[in-house]
């Protein structure tokens, strides 16, 4: 029913800390890495972008199931747009799915992304320890 409206206020959130996190980064920081034989000087990932991730998988899940709620008749595009905010027994049962099923994907998703930053970061240590010492 309004399921999507948790990850969609978590996006909102992430988006708005992303640009304020996004001003305050200075230079990014590069690195030495072993590319294609040769020694390359890359950037690493800053805060921000690893933030812009987490935005886009937030917003994507939401958009695709406010489209699915749409599909079903359930999302309308008159008030209340929610058809079962209309009735105060329905709205009961919308809210205790926005606390479970919203509450549950905006957890999963943002699991998610841990592990991407996880496995981000765990690929550009490996990276740099592969790069032979200046002699």
């Amino acid at each position: 029913m309004a399921c999507f409206l948790v990850p969609a206020a978590e996006a909102a959130v992430v988006t708005i800390v992303e640009k304020a996190v996004s001003r305050r980064e200075k230079e990014p920081e590069t690195v030495e890495m072993e590319l294609d034989g040769g020694i390359e000087e890359v950037e690493k990932i800053p805060f921000s972008r690893k933030l812009r991730w987490l935005s886009n998988l937030l917003w994507g899940g939401a958009l695709l199931l406010m489209f699915e709620h749409l599909w079903h008749g359930e999302v309308v595009p008159w008030f209340p747009f929610l058809t079962a905010a209309a009735d105060p027994a329905d709205a009961a049962v919308m809210l205790h799915e926005m606390a479970t099923v919203g509450v549950t994907m905006a957890v999963v998703v943002t699991a998610a992304w841990l592990c991407m930053i996880a496995a981000a970061s765990v690929i550009e240590k490996r990276a740099v320890k592969t790069v032979p010492a200046a002699e």
